[in-house]
């Protein structure tokens, strides 16, 4: 699996496409077999590896399709997924129902963790920077006093 990281400022060019950063590109230089894109859930863009993808979708395929619930999952996750693949440029053409989407004009941010990359618009990514909780420290204390204590039980 992919263990990606960083954060890049990037532009879309009037045709859609995003060159993607040298340091993010050694990073899935292993991708051969392309992306999926698909809508995230605070009105921004996933971008998988498709092995990523693949898997993904198992775990959604599970879901029970004669229950309501269960199908509004699957229609949501599923929503504008779209496959990519890198041209020779190192650049991803974004489908335009995707960018308005996610209010993506110009200026956007990829976002890369563990084995996906957020792609936000500059101005909504820094907006949700700015709703940091006031409590994160309390809240990263308890996941990581959670993770210690299930290491030192093992």
């Amino acid at each position: 699996m992919y263990k990606l990281t960083g954060e890049y400022e990037c532009k879309v060019d009037s045709k859609g496409r995003v060159r993607l950063p040298s340091t993010l590109v050694k990073q899935i230089s292993k991708v051969e077999l392309g992306f999926t894109l698909n809508r995230g859930f605070e009105k921004h863009l996933m971008l998988y590896p498709k092995e990523v993808w693949d898997k993904k979708t198992t775990e959604i395929d599970r879901l029970n399709i004669y229950n309501k619930r269960h199908r509004q999952a699957i229609r949501y996750f599923y929503r504008g997924a779209t496959e990519l693949k890198l041209d020779s440029g190192d650049r991803l053409l974004l489908p335009k129902s995707l960018l308005e989407y996610a209010d993506i004009k110009k200026d956007l941010i990829l976002f890369a963790y563990q084995s996906q990359i957020e792609i936000w618009s500059k101005e909504k990514y820094e907006m949700m920077l700015g709703d940091e909780p006031e409590d994160f420290s309390d809240i990263a204390d308890d996941l990581f006093d959670f993770s210690i204590e299930t290491q030192e039980s093992e």
